[in-house]
């Protein structure tokens, strides 16, 4: 099989179809601790940050290109307008939630970030993806973390001004966006799980998050774009919701809330997934790393699986960590490849 560019090897892996090796990413790029903890060990000597060089001068992107990885290039949509209260006051009632709506759902696109991404993007040299927050994470973000779990039974009617204002907003910017490029996939953040399950009922789920799912999820499909819910924590259970409600995929794939990709898969045919490689065998050694990638083998030789650390390579990961990791990575993504090329002929 011919060299694929990154962007035919995202597509042609997320649609189940043969590649010719796994993509190396990092979806999530570092902790700021592990980059200063090789700084120390290094990688200064090895890399210099020249923002001349490169069309990102922030350093995770340099570092991307540093390492060798696949380049998977990531924007946020800014919801606040310029001038918005610092910090961002959290609201308790309908009224403060309108006091504070002037400030929100600012409805301007950088031109310029979209237009210098969608350049590599359609050369097939990067993958380009957007993230908005979602019908769980923003209410969260307004409230807090133990109102907005009170306000799902005791103040219905602001959660859903909150989520019903939301996804106008959210459909608003994607025909803005995509008026300047088709990003290959997006991620909704939500965070709605924990080491033991959901932080919700599936009842819960169906009044207050599926109606917004709902109108979103047709909307980026017919744009051509893979909506993925970026959910920490055991998403076991959720998975069910979520692909009820439209959406092909889920990240980051926590390993050590329990999740277990065979598992997912068997449950979950079509959906696509990326990370689940544990970020704590990563200063394990050879072997424990070598088992971790021959654990994910066989679910990503069928494909709709991108290997990736399942969240911020951790400091507790030396620079010469980071490299074997890297190496193996490497050599298995290769052989995934063949694997996939082996399945095909097969079917």
């Amino acid at each position: 099989m011919k060299t694929m560019t990154t962007r035919e090897r995202f597509h042609a892996l997320m649609n189940f179809k043969p590649f010719d090796r796994l993509p190396i990413v990092e979806w999530a790029g570092w902790w700021d601790k592990t980059v200063e903890r090789w700084k120390g060990e290094g990688l200064n000597d090895e890399f210099r940050h020249n923002p001349d060089a490169s069309p990102f001068p922030d350093e995770r992107y340099q570092l991307v290109q540093h390492f060798g990885l696949d380049l998977y290039l990531q924007g946020w949509m800014i919801m606040y307008k310029p001038g918005v209260p610092r910090p961002i006051p959290k609201v308790a009632d309908m009224a403060e939630y309108e006091a504070l709506y002037p400030y929100m759902y600012q409805e301007e696109i950088d031109t310029a970030f979209w237009e210098t991404r969608a350049r590599l993007q359609q050369k097939g040299d990067a993958v380009l993806w957007f993230t908005l927050s979602g019908y769980f994470w923003f209410p969260r973000t307004l409230l807090g973390i133990e109102p907005h779990l009170y306000a799902f039974y005791d103040q219905p009617e602001l959660m859903h001004r909150i989520n019903s204002d939301l996804v106008q907003w959210h459909i608003k910017m994607i025909d803005k966006l995509c008026e300047i490029c088709q990003p290959d996939f997006m991620t909704l953040a939500e965070d709605m799980s924990y080491n033991h399950g959901p932080m919700l009922s599936e009842d819960l789920f169906d009044e207050f998050l599926l109606p917004y799912y709902q109108q979103i999820v047709p909307h980026l499909k017919k744009k051509g774009i893979i909506p993925i819910i970026d959910s920490d924590g055991d998403i076991t259970t959720p998975a069910h919701w979520f692909e009820r409600a439209g959406l092909e995929g889920i990240l980051p794939l926590e390993r050590q809330a329990g999740v277990d990709i065979a598992k997912l898969r068997d449950a979950h045919p079509k959906m696509r997934f990326i990370g689940h490689f544990d970020k704590m065998t990563m200063n394990r050694g050879e072997a424990a790393m070598r088992a971790e990638f021959e654990r994910l083998l066989p679910t990503a030789a069928k494909g709709g699986l991108i290997i990736s650390c399942d969240h911020q390579t951790p400091p507790g990961v030396s620079l010469e960590d980071y490299k074997l990791y890297l190496r193996l990575f490497r050599e298995y993504a290769d052989q995934c490849g063949q694997l996939s090329q082996t399945n095909a002929l097969c079917r």
